[in-house]
């Protein structure tokens, strides 16, 4: 499982990290600097719009021929979308086209992944004891830090390597031959898993089976609401600490590419016992006031966003460091969240549905409308809009105590 979560975190950042160092350049040269990242954000951004309409699609082809099919497909179509990227020709021969087919290649990185979800995720969380259940919530988030430090190590050694019009011209497309290589012993790994009868079985026994979309909406709707909302927190921090602020140091500051990318892998290996933390914290506490509690801490670190990223260098590895910290301990819970507030017959397309949804409106757009507010309004605005994320988290964990949703458990 977390080996192909990986694979999947690893796509998206060298998709993410690419936007912010290549693209501009190959598929946006008659644009400025500024405006070429505007637009890379704006095709970034289409994979998460794709992401529900994937899964959507996928849970009636999962009920036509079944998941390991199903996940063959998806997986197959997400290393095609990436190795495409790898070899698409840039502006300067193809064009308009060349940006089209960009689009048309992340949309479907996004549609196939959302039609990956296997509910492995779910299982864990909900066949672990109860009080063990933030720790095995938190384990298949480790993935995502996990793919940034792969993804960010890769573009570091080979912008550090090449000079700039090689790594424009070529060097940019290897992390994405890498990635399609990863693709490839992930399906392999999670094929092997899905197809164990065991695992069949559980998913069976425990109902963690695709339910009507519809008849979820209609039974389901109060619990995909906060179920998206509670962990939008942690979505928004996700994008603001690792794309966005590469777009920052490069746009706005004198700092080496390579050596802010160093900064960002130390971020995400402090994000790693913060996760470890997040867990056992869960264990004891509970997941809704563990995910509370992060985000209080992310509403207050939102108030320093201005003065970590407007007063130098070493405040701004400070808003690294610091924003990864807090990244690890809520994003460990989000997973456990939009898996346990669902009745069984629901739980599969529930936690699904509501994660997708989660990453669209916390995620999707964050670093397009975080550089735009820095740019255009200033960095306090970005402090706001994490501060707007926050406030988004809580009020759902709220509510849902009110409603019984979003168990503490």
């Amino acid at each position: 499982m977390v080996v192909g979560r990986i694979s999947q975190s690893f796509d998206f950042f060298v998709f993410g990290i690419g936007c912010v160092l290549a693209f501009p350049a190959v598929f946006f040269p008659f644009a400025s600097e500024l405006d070429g990242v505007f637009y890379s954000f704006a095709v970034f951004a289409l994979a998460f719009i794709a992401r529900p309409l994937g899964s959507m699609f996928f849970l009636v082809v999962q009920r036509y021929i079944g998941l390991p099919a199903k996940l063959t497909i998806t997986l197959f179509l997400l290393g095609m979308a990436t190795a495409g990227t790898a070899f698409l020709p840039g502006y300067g021969s193809w064009g308009w086209a060349a940006i089209a087919v960009l689009a048309v290649l992340r949309f479907v990185q996004g549609f196939s992944l959302g039609g990956s979800w296997n509910g492995l995720a779910s299982l864990m969380a909900i066949k672990a004891p109860k009080d063990r259940r933030g720790w095995y919530a938190m384990l298949p988030q480790l993935s995502d830090p996990i793919g940034f430090i792969l993804a960010a190590a890769l573009f570091a050694y080979i912008s550090a390597s090449l000079s700039h019009k090689e790594f424009i011209d070529w060097g940019w497309r290897y992390p994405f031959f890498a990635a399609f290589a990863i693709n490839v012993v992930a399906l392999f790994a999670r094929l092997r898993m899905v197809v164990a009868p065991r695992y069949v079985e559980q998913l069976k026994e425990r109902d963690l089976m695709p339910s009507p979309m519809g008849e979820l909406v209609r039974s389901q709707g109060d619990n995909i609401a906060l179920g998206a909302f509670a962990p939008l927190a942690s979505y928004a921090m996700f994008h603001l600490v690792t794309i966005f602020a590469l777009s920052w140091a490069l746009l706005f500051t004198q700092q080496s590419v390579p050596d802010f990318l160093v900064v960002q892998i130390v971020g995400a290996f402090v994000a790693l016992p913060c996760m470890i933390l997040s867990g056992k914290v869960a264990n004891r506490f509970g997941r809704r006031t563990t995910l509370a509690a992060g985000g209080a801490m992310i509403a207050v670190y939102s108030g320093w966003t201005a003065l970590l990223l407007a007063d130098g260098t070493m405040h701004g590895y400070l808003f690294i460091i610091i924003g990864y910290a807090l990244l690890g301990f809520t994003h460990a819970q989000a997973a456990g969240a939009v898996s346990s507030n669902f009745r069984p017959e629901f739980r599969y397309t529930g936690a699904m549905i509501t994660s997708d949804l989660g990453w669209l409106i916390g995620a999707g757009f964050a670093p397009l409308v975080a550089l735009a507010l820095a740019r255009y309004a200033g960095v306090p605005y970005v402090g706001l809009y994490l501060l707007s994320g926050a406030i988004g988290t809580l009020a759902a964990l709220w509510f849902s105590r009110r409603s019984g949703g979003l168990p503490n458990d």
